[in-house]
């Protein structure tokens, strides 16, 4: 059965896999390892454009490690979880030192770098050194669910040692590269989460959830994320003509090294003549005759753990001085890496009759 599913996939790869993708085929460590970490956040359809753009900026390790930190968070923006932003930063600073630029070509040498794990060192391992490691994400969970009819929840260590085991029992060990990038574009176009194409499949005569209808109830998932609810008031504030005051965010919280106005996190949405009388708004404004211009209407953003709505504030007059801020002219707001929250607000941002 593990002999005919390979067989079949390379063959539905070599005839009819049509997927084409800018980095499909790739050898170069360097660009696998960038596609790979910024496939963890999006779909191929916008990381295409976040690929082509960040290897243009930063077309090798090198400079990479080289880049001022703003500027290559500024690239990242709008992709979100800023925490591998951060390890491809240390990664490449690692290369570039320990490494003398050059990328590890060992599993195990792959895997302990910051950010790196074995997912997508088995597919650096694989895609640029030929190493006979399998890829293991949902994709890949998904299609060996359905195909071995495995009712066991995902996400414990245990069922994932599981798929990892016969990952390795179906790769094809001569041609790993190969393997590995036919079953995630299987998984991508045929075997996909919803609506998959079970008429065209070639695996559908072993495929024990086609054959027992089980293909809405395969892979098992595991319980759904219960989602922290925030709200977050940021209010634009100026420093003088066209400036604005803006800090960097620093801390373990979200958006680590991110940018945003001065913020007041409330928990609930406030009504406006609330606000005015709030400690927070006294504290930073209250005493010297601000008012509120205009109160935006609400942005959300979904994280991972955490589902963040923000609204944006205008007061009156200028404040010359906040601690832990700095001003910036409005105009260069764009050269700053914001959360993806802001940055669309910031698109938009009212005329100058708002603030």
């Amino acid at each position: 059965m593990q002999i005919d599913f390979t067989k079949k996939l390379l063959a539905w790869n070599g005839k009819m896999n049509k997927r084409s993708m800018p980095w499909k085929g790739e050898t170069n460590p360097y660009r696998i390892w960038i596609s790979e970490i910024i496939l963890q956040q999006t779909r191929v359809e916008q990381g295409t454009s976040y690929y082509k753009k960040f290897i243009t900026a930063f077309p090798t390790i090198q400079t990479l490690a080289k880049a001022p930190e703003q500027e290559i968070f500024k690239y990242w923006e709008g992709l979100g979880y800023y925490n591998r932003c951060r390890n491809l930063i240390a990664t490449a600073k690692i290369i570039s030192g320990e490494y003398k630029g050059h990328f590890p070509s060992a599993y195990d040498e792959i895997l302990k770098l910051p950010g790196i794990g074995p997912y997508t060192a088995a597919a650096i391992a694989s895609f640029a050194f030929g190493l006979p490691y399998p890829v293991v994400d949902g994709n890949v969970e998904r299609i060996l669910a359905r195909y071995f009819g495995i009712s066991a929840e995902a996400g414990s260590a245990a069922v994932k040692k599981l798929y990892v085991s016969i990952a390795e029992s179906l790769l094809d060990k001569k041609n790993p590269g190969i393997y590995n990038q036919a079953i995630m574009d299987f998984g991508a176009t045929i075997c996909k989460p919803q609506n998959p194409l079970c008429n065209e499949c070639v695996q559908s005569k072993n495929c024990q959830a086609f054959q027992q209808g089980w293909i809405n109830q395969l892979p098992v998932k595991s319980s759904p994320i219960i989602r922290r609810e925030r709200v977050l008031y940021y209010f634009i504030v100026t420093a003088g003509k066209d400036q604005i005051w803006i800090r960097k965010r620093s801390g373990k919280d979200i958006w680590q090294n991110l940018y945003e106005f001065v913020l007041w996190e409330t928990g609930k949405i406030i009504p406006q003549a609330q606000i005015k009388q709030s400690a927070f708004f006294k504290k930073h404004f209250g005493n010297q005759g601000f008012q509120i211009l205009y109160i935006s209407p609400t942005f959300n953003q979904i994280l991972t753990h955490q589902s963040i709505t923000g609204l944006f504030v205008h007061i009156s007059r200028q404040l010359p001085a906040m601690e832990g801020y700095q001003s910036v002219h409005r105009q260069s707001l764009n050269e700053y890496p914001f959360p993806k929250l802001i940055a669309d607000y910031i698109k938009i941002l009212p005329g100058k009759e708002s603030w």
